[in-house]
């Protein structure tokens, strides 16, 4: 299983979505081909009714702490009721460290 279908699978026990996605993103990074450590999570969950960002944030690290402690290197993270829920979140920017954005 990879480290994304962990994260969502996870996720997914913790917070019963209504909607969620776990993309790997290390592709768009300066890092070893293969790699699995920076991840986009868009997850949408009555659990976050009532819940400032950053406790919902906080939520999510803890759910997913020993992903945290270990292999996950960035998290951007997306997280909203059915409410607030357009049905699309941001991308995430390019990378312009290292040799990805040209300068490195």
């Amino acid at each position: 299983m990879s480290l994304a279908e962990q994260i969502q699978q996870k996720l997914t026990g913790a917070f019963d979505p209504a909607h969620i996605e776990v993309d790997c993103e290390s592709h768009m990074h300066n890092v070893p081909a293969g790699s699995e450590m920076h991840f986009r999570v868009v997850l949408v969950s009555e659990a976050f009714a009532g819940v400032r960002k950053v406790q919902r944030h906080q939520k999510v690290y803890a759910a997913l702490a020993d992903e945290m402690a270990g292999p996950i290197h960035a998290l951007a993270l997306h997280l909203y009721t059915a409410e607030e829920w357009a049905g699309q979140a941001p991308e995430s920017p390019q990378c312009l460290g290292g040799d990805k954005g040209g300068k490195g």
